[in-house]
């Protein structure tokens, strides 16, 4: 059975919308695209270079999957640029747009259901970069089996929220966790069961 890992550039107030540039997602009319820039420092270069360092595949939605496929074939040769390229992008997308980047696959049907039937599958573990609508219906059909969070200390007010209305409760486990020297918690959890509740009353 593949891990599923959703890897994720958050501000502090849970904003995953347009961390790499003006133009990325301006959906909404969220203008402060690129609010990651500043804090992209060695140790997050680092981090990153570390989760993509091991054999993955891509698992991205609709809109993530082309914004990749406009940069990354044709991005010079990289440490980061090379494992993209080289690993099977499998798409949820509700229509059947032609898929242009290659080792891309179309999953069909329902996405939920079809993620599961991948999960099953022989390979690698699979990795969520971006794609926070696919990431919605991953996280309300249980389907995450580790958060890798990267989240920096900005507030932005607005903009799409990776835990938005309608999340499943659910307590996690912190597997793995350190503040880089710029103030950016690197920060992977795991799903550890039903939210407990009680009273100091």
């Amino acid at each position: 059975m593949r891990e599923l890992l959703v890897t994720t550039f958050l501000s502090l107030d849970g904003v995953m919308q347009a961390p790499g540039g003006p133009d990325e997602d301006p959906s909404d009319g969220f203008a402060l695209g690129g609010w990651s820039f500043g804090y992209f420092d060695d140790e997050v270069g680092e981090e990153m270079g570390r989760v993509m360092g091991r054999p993955f595949d891509l698992l991205l939605g609709r809109r993530t999957y082309d914004i990749f496929a406009g940069f990354w074939p044709n991005a010079p040769e990289d440490e980061t640029s090379a494992p993209l390229n080289k690993a099977t992008k499998y798409v949820a997308s509700r229509g059947t747009p032609a898929l242009s980047w290659q080792k891309s696959v179309l999953l069909e049907g329902d996405a939920a259901t079809a993620v599961a039937e991948l999960k099953q599958t022989e390979g690698p573990e699979l990795q969520v970069h971006g794609s926070g609508d696919l990431i919605q219906t991953l996280l309300t059909a249980g389907l995450v089996d580790r958060w890798h969070l990267v989240i920096h200390p900005v507030l932005l007010g607005s903009g799409r929220r990776l835990f938005a209305d309608g999340t499943i409760p659910v307590s996690l486990k912190l597997v793995d966790g350190r503040v880089t020297t710029g103030g950016t918690f690197l920060a992977t959890y795991q799903p550890a069961g039903e939210v407990t509740v009680g009273s100091f009353g």
